[in-house]
């Protein structure tokens, strides 16, 4: 099927230029630092805020919970903002939120700041990239999307760890708030210099106030349950259970206000009359639960299991960062300059995550990051090919009228793919460690000739280093068991690697059989006299 970016009428009277995509670029940058900052920086902020786990939590909880409302705000916000000026209002936010956060420890205005930067973030990328699409014409988004995923997908996926980890390493987690403050002030400096290229005035839509609020009340409940399902057992926690109830609630009520709106609804829903959006954003889910879980899994398993520095942690998945550029670049060329339709690439980028996954299962408490890197470039390589062809199609058929609210959507999607994916793979590999040990441990008895001959081998080294009997065995007994631990866990992150690659093993057919689906209701929709592939 050839996909074809419909044009809307601004784009033929104005061309931005470099300045102005540059602009948005560093915008987005802004947002890849914020979000990222907790990946890698969490226990020295702890020790600083005097923080118990709980309450620094609604760091995290807070500002996703507020990127996912940014993102269904986006729409209306710019309906009723000059589009330049609210990217340049939430960059500017952005920075000055950092700059705050980077000179105070206390935890509630933290928060606080936290919220403004979800916010604005999210509002920052929807705008930022509706913006390239309107400015832009058709011919120029395969590389025009791909530079804005270079500062919205690549960056927080792999540059931004490796400068926050050796951020962490050489300063201090106030450096990292520090750094976003440039980066704004020079993405502002970009679009003031930029002659504004969107003249065309957005069509102004009905604000749903009540539909937006039901909507921003499941949006925080769900992104409370899934932050924090794993440390409280899920449901068996009486709150955790009370606010699924209310979330489940509350989209009840919001969908069905949605059936009877018409054109005043929050959620476009003529958005779903398009097959390659509807597409496009099921795959989002997926996607943005490899994108996120695979983000999460790499480092954690490098500073948990091989006791890597933040520094070396963040540098594990640097190099993955120019083989993802390089797909997208290889991408976009394909689309935009052999025409190739943008879907032909998506399954050769989910069998190489699926493939990178598979390896990264085969890790041991001994690997080292050469044993790894194999894996993390191909994983790169696929993310590249993956997430540029599902943009394109997402937003091909999409114009002025609906284009914000797709972005927004299709973005709200992946977030909370992202949100499910690490949430299922943190559950995942608590509860393994726990049955992983129980089982090692229950092979490691006294009596076993193996167990004998390292205890008594461990309890002499620990004699010739000077205590005594009593205490060398009691020494010896204890690394046992810590080594029981460890290799458990091993077991469980290697268990976790292969579930994303089954994820992809699994759902590979059914978005296929999705695919096909909705192609063929596209065909019975489409007028008889129409032809096929005009936009």
């Amino acid at each position: 099927m050839t996909v074809i970016l419909a044009d809307v009428p601004s784009r033929g009277r104005s061309m931005a230029g470099p300045l102005f995509v540059g602009g948005i670029v560093l915008a987005a940058l802004t947002e890849a630092i914020a979000s990222t900052v907790l990946a890698l920086g969490r226990a020295d902020m702890i020790g600083d805020t005097y923080a118990t786990p709980d309450e620094f939590a609604w760091l995290d909880i807070g500002y996703t919970a507020l990127k996912l409302i940014g993102f269904m705000a986006a729409a209306g916000l710019m309906d009723r903002f000059n589009l330049r000026n609210l990217i340049l209002g939430a960059t500017l936010v952005m920075g000055g939120a950092c700059a705050v956060a980077a000179v105070t420890a206390r935890l509630d205005v933290l928060i606080a700041l936290r919220l403004l930067q979800g916010f604005s973030g999210g509002v920052l990328l929807v705008a930022g990239q509706a913006a390239i699409f309107l400015a832009y014409p058709a011919s120029r988004q395969p590389v025009l999307q791909c530079l804005f995923a270079i500062g919205s997908v690549v960056a927080p996926a792999t540059i931004a760890p490796a400068l926050e980890g050796w951020l962490l390493d050489s300063h201090s987690w106030t450096w990292i708030f520090f750094c976003v403050v440039p980066v704004a002030l020079a993405a502002t400096g970009l679009l003031l210099a930029a002659e504004d290229p969107i003249t065309a005035k957005m069509a102004r839509r009905p604000f749903d106030g009540i539909g937006f609020v039901l909507l921003a009340i499941t949006l925080f409940c769900l992104t409370y349950v899934f932050s924090q399902g794993s440390r409280w057992d899920w449901f068996e926690a009486p709150h955790l259970l009370w606010l699924a109830v209310i979330a489940a609630a509350a989209l009840v009520t919001f969908l069905g206000r949605q059936l009877f709106a018409a054109e005043w609804g929050l959620v476009d829903a003529t958005l779903f009359a398009s097959a390659d959006f509807t597409f496009a954003f099921i795959v989002s889910f997926v996607a943005g639960a490899a994108l996120f879980g695979s983000a999460f899994l790499i480092p954690s398993f490098a500073v948990s299991v091989l006791a890597f520095t933040p520094t070396d942690a963040g540098l594990l998945l640097l190099p993955s960062g120019a083989l993802f550029v390089v797909a997208l670049l290889i991408a976009a060329f394909l689309v935009q300059v052999r025409g190739v339709p943008p879907f032909a690439t998506v399954p050769f980028g989910i069998l190489m995550i699926m493939a990178a996954m598979w390896m990264l299962s085969g890790s041991s408490g001994e690997s080292g990051a050469p044993d790894m890197m194999a894996a993390i470039l191909l994983r790169g390589f696929g993310l590249g090919f993956l997430f540029l062809s599902i943009t394109l199609i997402a937003f091909s058929r999409l114009d002025g009228r609906n284009l914000a609210a797709g972005i927004g959507l299709f973005n709200s999607g992946r977030q909370l793919g992202g949100l499910m994916g690490v949430a299922g793979l943190q559950t995942l590999i608590d509860h393994a460690t726990v049955a992983n040990t129980a089982v090692i441990g229950a092979n490691v008895t006294a009596g076993t000739p193996a167990v004998v001959e390292r205890l008594t081998a461990t309890t002499a080294l620990f004699s010739a280093k000077g205590l005594d009997a009593a205490a060398a065995g009691r020494a010896a007994t204890s690394l046992l068991g810590r080594s029981v631990t460890g290799q458990s866990t091993v077991i469980a992150f290697d268990t976790a690697f292969a579930a994303v690659a089954l994820l992809f093993l699994f759902a590979a057919p059914v978005l296929v059989a999705i695919k096909i689906t909705l192609a063929k209701r596209a065909r019975r929709a489409q007028p008889k006299g129409d032809i096929p592939g005009a936009s």
